[in-house]
């Protein structure tokens, strides 16, 4: 099936599910309510006139409690179909092209001063980021952004394409994470999970574990010795009295570490669940495999750690929370030993915690990355070339986050004698898109993910943009000065040595056009001779001439417009050459402008 055929078909079966569920669920509350009027009622004639006995309300006790072990199943059952509900309307809006403000947008990896993030969408609404991101989780979600915002190295970048290719077609995989509950995208902080278990050991004193269990089984020996009559009850008061001194020098200790595990315990429960599913999923790429393998820890897996972890926590809970529990928790140093076995828990498997998030990022941004291939069927992956000499390469090529059946696809040949193409057009013709397609399919060629176009081979580049410098009245700074600070970061790339791919829109239009002639050719010659790949758009055709001062080294190509029947039509087809016409006159004309 199609992706659209599939995900319309898994809604509707959720949403026959999400009705079924609630039906049930107001079925087996009305059964509830009524069988605690029975058992009022049953109350009334036993207590009040002595019609029947009490013992009848045995039975609709029991009813209630199994009522309410069902209702609670399937208030579960319905809460999670209302989830896969939510998940593939979202995945439905994505295929089509009504995604945009439903997404995560990705808005906290947001900086103004990265060299290309604004300039090519990538985080907010309607964003690259947003279209991608599916992570439950925070590691997830900073994973994705990280891949995006800097180009990984080939062998790296490889392995995630064979990882992706491998998750393109897994819905059930993505299906299943997307049912695992609201909660922990909002409560799994991976960095505080992690610095808790690299703090240094928390120890009351030397052999302060061995002498707690030696206490506690001479209470445990001295009273049952005491019931047995064997033994008077001074023997379990001096245990008890060792046991006060015992518990004011390890108080401190104690308490430390029971009020350290409690978040880092709850979030951990929740990570359980997403680790669980990964260590049960069968892979065979390399990639994923080393994931499952990163996740195994002293012989057991991450999950199995967190259960036992969890279950030493509950025994805690058991003595904290319960009052009646308490008088026989204490000669028995319950709290003390088990936070110190809790201690000894995190000393072996603390460290391994950012390796176990880590994974979970890294596995969720690679989910994110094959939802993305399995939505665009025709997307390939590009390949990658491993040469030091900038070069980027596509045949029908178009923006990825255009629809498919909307997107025009172009041609694209940069690299090797040819370093800058100059695109002439008019207003609206598609310049810029076509920079921002350039730019973002090479993001997502270095992030490990398919790409829009029919072939693609690009080599590993390092981006710089400049096309939407912006005043800033804050940083008393002029859209022309915000410019040429761009220009300066980029110019930068390349003076570094960085095989350098340069997007620049309308390029010094903020100046006179003597001083944009001049400084327009002296920028990107000095770019082009430091090796950089890149492209220059321009409505200024005396820019256009730039190419003939580069020795053969650029080109101009161009985008077209046509009247049709009073009104201006973009085919958004590249050509080669430069312009010949303009259409701001037809435009300021079409908005009501008198020229």
């Amino acid at each position: 099936m199609t992706p659209t055929e599939q995900y319309q078909q898994r809604l509707e079966l959720w949403r026959s599910e999400h009705a079924s569920s609630e039906h049930r669920f107001r079925q087996l509350g009305n059964a509830r309510l009524i069988t605690a009027i029975a058992a009022v009622a049953i109350a009334g004639f036993s207590f009040g006139a002595g019609y029947v006995s009490a013992w009848w309300l045995i039975a609709p006790l029991l009813i209630f409690i199994a009522l309410a072990i069902v209702h609670d199943r399937v208030d579960r059952k319905r809460a999670a179909a209302a989830r896969a509900i939510a998940y593939f309307e979202h995945a439905t809006a994505r295929l089509t092209n009504h995604w945009i403000g439903k997404g995560n947008l990705g808005e906290r990896f947001r900086d103004p001063k990265h060299v290309y993030a604004d300039d090519l969408d990538l985080f907010g609404r309607g964003s690259l980021f947003e279209l991608l991101s599916t992570a439950r989780t925070a590691a997830g979600e900073a994973t994705l952004a990280w891949w995006l915002l800097a180009p990984g190295d080939p062998a790296s970048v490889s392995a995630r394409q064979q990882s992706v290719a491998e998750l393109r077609g897994r819905v059930d995989l993505r299906e299943e994470l997307a049912l695992m509950g609201d909660d922990i995208r909002a409560a799994v902080d991976a960095k505080d999970i992690a610095r808790w278990g690299e703090q240094p050991p928390v120890q009351p004193f030397a052999g302060a574990r061995p002498i707690a269990a030696v206490l506690a089984t001479a209470a445990l020996a001295t009273f049952g010795l005491f019931l047995a009559h064997v033994l008077p009850l001074t023997p379990f008061l001096v245990v008890i009295l060792v046991e006060l001194g015992y518990g004011l020098a390890t108080h401190k200790s104690v308490e430390r570490i029971e009020q350290a595990v409690q978040t880092p315990a709850r979030e951990l429960r929740l990570l359980m669940l997403l680790l669980e599913r990964l260590e049960s999923e069968p892979f065979t790429s390399p990639y994923l495999v080393s994931l499952k393998r990163a996740l195994e820890t002293e012989g057991r897996t991450a999950s199995q750690q967190i259960r036992r972890l969890s279950r030493m926590i509950d025994q805690l809970d058991v003595a904290r929370l319960n009052m009646f529990f308490r008088p026989i928790a204490a000669p028995l140093l319950w709290i003390p030993q088990y936070c110190m076995a809790i201690e000894k828990w995190r000393l072996a498997c603390g460290p391994h915690i950012g390796q176990w998030t880590a994974a979970i990022g890294e596995f969720e941004a690679l989910c994110s990355l094959a939802c993305f291939a399995y939505e665009r069927p025709k997307a390939i992956f590009p390949e990658l070339l491993d040469q030091s000499e900038p070069h980027v390469e596509a045949v029908e090529l178009s923006h990825p986050l255009i629809p498919p059946d909307v997107a025009v696809a172009n041609d694209v040949a940069i690299g090797g004698a040819t370093r800058l193409w100059i695109v002439s057009g008019s207003n609206m013709s598609g310049k810029s898109t076509l920079m921002r397609a350039i730019g973002l399919s090479t993001v997502l060629a270095w992030a490990g993910a398919p790409v829009t176009a029919a072939q693609m081979r690009v080599s590993r580049l390092h981006i710089g943009a400049s096309m939407r410098a912006n005043d800033s009245l804050a940083d008393n700074r002029s859209r022309f000065y915000a410019e040429i600070e761009r220009l300066r970061d980029i110019v930068n790339l390349s003076r570094a040595g960085r095989p350098t791919l340069f997007l620049l829109d309308e390029l010094l239009s903020g100046t006179n056009s003597h001083d944009r002639r001049i400084g327009a050719e002296a920028l990107v010659r000095g770019l082009v001779e430091r090796g950089a790949i890149g492209l220059v758009t321009t409505h200024d055709l005396a820019l256009a001439q730039i190419a003939e001062t580069l020795d053969g080294r650029a080109i101009n190509v161009h985008f077209e417009d046509h009247l049709e029947g009073g009104e201006i039509r973009f085919d958004y087809r590249l050509r080669s050459g430069v312009v010949t016409r303009s259409n701001a006159l037809e435009l300021m004309r079409a908005v009501g402008l008198d020229v």
